[in-house]
């Protein structure tokens, strides 16, 4: 009869074990807000790191962050320093030759910043012929800019986070910057050292280079980590939680 006990006790432990949280690892490059980047306190915070943690919840996952450069992540994420990629990555299939990603989880158009009167109209190549134009290496920023721009006369400068582009910016060493519209106006244009400086022309287009939306980079065949998140991210928007989420960074 004890050892009848026992054995119960332990499958119930079993049972209650299995229900524990698992922790997901998320890799980002913090250096791009709104979206990801530290507080004063050290503390990270932005659009991203908050759907990750509502996501983690809604999946009964633990969350931790490792950061490193944003051309960091790929490879990161391949040798297995962690389990997702959640750094504001556009899906687009030069990635997919590499990784898997999460079903779209949102979108943000890709525009240039740059001086206020300093003659550049908008985003051709032709405006832009002769000018200096600071990308974040590793993304499709960078990507669209040596497709469309470079080829034609522009100069383009990569730099390992946008803060060091802006820091050019605001320096005259570049004319203006292509990100994503929601890092230039919260990452700089709202900010005191942003005036004199706003968007320039309409936002850029490629969809073969820029993307169906951002998601969640994972490695491949890990269909496991796909499903639970992807169930996730459906729970998060039909509770209008990225809703809420767009509206207070955005």
């Amino acid at each position: 009869m004890k050892v009848k006990a026992l054995l119960l006790g332990m499958g119930m432990l079993c049972s209650l074990s299995s229900f524990a949280a698992t922790e997901l690892r998320y890799g980002l490059e913090a250096e791009y807000p709104p979206f990801e980047s530290r507080n004063a306190s050290g503390e990270l915070e932005g659009f991203d790191i908050d759907l990750g943690n509502a996501i983690c919840a809604a999946a009964a996952l633990k969350c931790s962050w490792v950061e490193t450069s944003f051309d960091g992540l790929i490879p990161g994420l391949l040798a297995k320093k962690f389990d997702a990629i959640n750094s504001a990555m556009n899906i687009t299939d030069q990635r997919r030759q590499s990784i898997d990603f999460t079903q779209p989880i949102y979108r943000i158009p890709s525009q240039l910043v740059g001086k206020e009167g300093s003659g550049m109209t908008d985003s051709s190549a032709e405006a832009l012929q002769g000018k200096t134009i600071g990308v974040l290496q590793g993304s499709i920023q960078e990507t669209y800019a040596k497709e469309h721009w470079e080829k034609h006369g522009v100069t383009v400068v990569s730099y390992k986070d946008q803060n060091m582009a802006w820091g050019d910016l605001l320096n005259g060493r570049i004319d203006a910057s292509l990100v994503m519209s929601a890092a230039g106006q919260a990452g700089f244009l709202s900010k005191p050292q942003g005036k004199g400086f706003g968007f320039i022309g309409k936002p850029v287009a490629d969809d073969t280079i820029l993307g169906s939306g951002i998601g969640f980079g994972l490695r491949k065949g890990d269909d496991a980590t796909k499903k639970q998140l992807d169930a996730a991210i459906d729970k998060v928007r039909a509770d209008g939680t990225i809703t809420k989420l767009a509206a207070k960074y955005f």
